[in-house]
């Protein structure tokens, strides 16, 4: 059983992430970090660096970099502009950073996403290797995507956060649902919201973010491994995943690939969410019903 020394310095840190993620802006500063946490700025730092398996210069440098590979695959900003805004002020120190990150230069990587675009309807043999590994059957020609825009109210959420493969997020699910079912929070019309903060084609797959998370009562400030976040409100697009959670991906890239372009809409730089309509335990793999909620900039 965990102590409740482990259990406040997880809150205390979880609390740094959530800042931190909400913050990827503006240059926050250690010392900051460790007041937002209640650390002193000597410990903090190896704390940060034992407890998230990198330091929070590195932690930073990554997350601005993901982004940037997101800006330039969803967006025509100009390379210089999406660099400035990752804290490189030079072209050749972003293009250093990224490569050593991704593997290839900035203005490559825009290319080959835009590739992609053009070969998804292709059937798979003719696909890059980077493209097959998302073909199925999901693909077919003649399958249109269905897509409705909605708009949410931002939403003061209780999570669990699990680092790794997403396909392993349940231990979240079962800590959230553990400690919400004797508070009285689960029941009927609850939505159940997973956030996907990552892309797992940029994020190395033992470093992929996903929250569990339940609507969180007003006075509910934290307790231990359960945090509270608040999830962006704004316009999304949304499309209805019906089958296995294992086959979500399919659906994601039909998004991206297929609607995206066409809808000439500029994704938000904020995390996907997934709503869940049914409950796993009880339903087959094939009915499960998932709705998936793309971010959208203000038309």
């Amino acid at each position: 059983m965990r102590s409740e020394t482990q259990d406040d310095y997880h809150a205390r840190m979880l609390r740094v992430l959530v800042c931190i993620q909400e913050r990827l802006d503006e240059p926050l500063s250690l010392e900051e970090l460790a007041r937002e946490a209640c650390f002193s700025p000597f410990h903090f730092h190896r704390l940060f660096r034992a407890m998230v398996g990198e330091s929070v210069k590195e932690y930073v440098r990554r997350l601005r970099l993901e982004r940037a590979a997101f800006r330039l695959a969803t967006t025509d900003r100009a390379i210089v502009s999406i660099a400035l805004d990752a804290g490189y002020e030079t072209h050749e120190s972003f293009t250093r950073a990224f490569r050593g990150l991704l593997g290839v230069a900035p203005s490559e990587y825009r290319k080959r996403v835009a590739a992609e675009r053009l070969t998804v309807v292709s059937e798979p043999s003719v696909l890059p290797p980077w493209e097959r590994k998302h073909f199925s059957n999901a693909f077919a020609r003649d399958e249109i995507v269905e897509v409705r825009l909605e708009k949410r109210n931002p939403m003061r959420v209780a999570f669990v956060r699990h680092v790794g493969p997403y396909q392993e997020c349940g231990y979240a699910w079962e800590k959230l649902c553990a400690f919400a079912g004797p508070q009285g929070w689960l029941g009927p019309g609850v939505e159940t919201i997973g956030v996907c903060h990552d892309d797992p084609d940029v994020t190395p797959t033992d470093k992929l973010r996903y929250d569990a998370c339940l609507p969180a009562p007003a006075d509910f400030d934290g307790a231990g491994e359960i945090g509270v976040q608040e999830i962006a409100g704004g316009e999304y697009a949304v499309t209805t995943h019906r089958g296995p959670y294992s086959n979500l991906a399919h659906t994601y890239q039909r998004l991206f690939h297929q609607w995206l372009p066409q809808s000439r809409r500029e994704l938000r730089s904020s995390p996907c969410l997934e709503i869940y309509r049914n409950d796993p335990a009880t339903t087959p793999p094939e009915q499960l019903a998932t709705d998936i909620y793309v971010p959208l900039e203000q038309a």
